[in-house]
């Protein structure tokens, strides 16, 4: 069962997160503000790339795809689907700061009328049956209320054979000693994650909502090395002292980057993918 804390998170926190950390991820990070995605010792940028690329693979995307990019960022996955695989990409993101950065970045990729993006809560958001051929997510997720209800939904958008294509922060597997749980509840509070779900919660979330788990990959081990990365762009550039200027909500969202390195150390924490079918 996940760690809840909904009493300390609310949208309208997590909104203002985006709208404030959107530039310093572009910093420290590119175009993707996801984890990255190392096979060898590919440069941080490659591996981001290479998360994008391998969930697409795992999820069949196929050309001319209608994707719902949740959780979409700046359009980096959006974007890359319309340019590589010519799909149509509909994005929703809570911050206004990021839907205006990734419609003028697909405009400026060429892909402006293949991706669009629409400030919405996508745990509020109403599509009509049958909408889409992928329901696609990176690290969006974690930020949901209630996260069943969001498959269940999400799997009524889905056309026949439809997928769901989830990368998401996890809990580590039960049990857990009372220092993991302290390292999981640090996360959830310094990252605006109401609750972290286990793999197990997932898969299960995934099959209570009418779908066929397809795949359950644990990545952790090739994505720990991103915070290492940004803890070292941090120290070599001026971004804690541009970030404690945006107000300590950002200085100590920049300092507990490490938070997240230890909890993937000590097993507190892991990383997902999740590819499930609509029959």
């Amino acid at each position: 069962m996940s760690m809840e804390l909904h009493h300390a998170i609310t949208i309208r926190a997590i909104r203002r997160h985006y709208n404030l950390a959107t530039p310093f991820y572009r910093l420290l990070w590119g175009p993707h503000i996801h984890h990255g995605l190392w096979e060898r010792e590919e440069s941080p940028r490659l591996a981001a790339l290479q998360l994008t690329e391998r969930l697409a693979s795992e999820a069949g995307i196929r050309t001319g795809d209608h994707v719902l990019d949740v959780g979409c960022g700046m359009g980096g996955s959006s974007i890359h689907l319309a340019k590589k695989k010519q799909c149509r990409v509909h994005g929703l993101t809570l911050s206004p700061v990021q839907r205006t950065w990734a419609t003028l970045s697909a405009w400026f990729r060429g892909v402006g009328r293949q991706a669009r993006f629409a400030c919405q809560d996508a745990e509020q958001a109403e599509f009509a049956a049958g909408s889409f051929d992928v329901v696609w997510s990176i690290e969006c997720t974690e930020h949901f209320f209630n996260k069943p209800a969001f498959f269940e939904r999400a799997a009524g958008w889905l056309k026949p054979g439809g997928r769901v294509a989830i990368c998401a922060w996890l809990a580590g597997d039960r049990p857990q000693s009372a220092a993991t749980r302290k390292q999981v509840r640090a996360v959830c509070e310094n990252f605006l994650c109401p609750s972290l779900g286990t793999a197990a919660d997932y898969e299960s979330w995934l099959r209570n909502a009418g779908l066929s788990l397809q795949a359950s990959h644990d990545w952790s081990h090739q994505v720990a090395r991103t915070w290492d990365v940004c803890e070292r762009r941090i120290r070599g550039t001026g971004v804690r002292w541009l970030a404690s200027l945006a107000g300590s909500d950002m200085g100590g969202f920049i300092a507990n980057f490490m938070t997240i390195r230890n909890a993937f150390e000590s097993g507190a924490m892991k990383y997902g993918c999740f590819i499930a079918r609509r029959a």
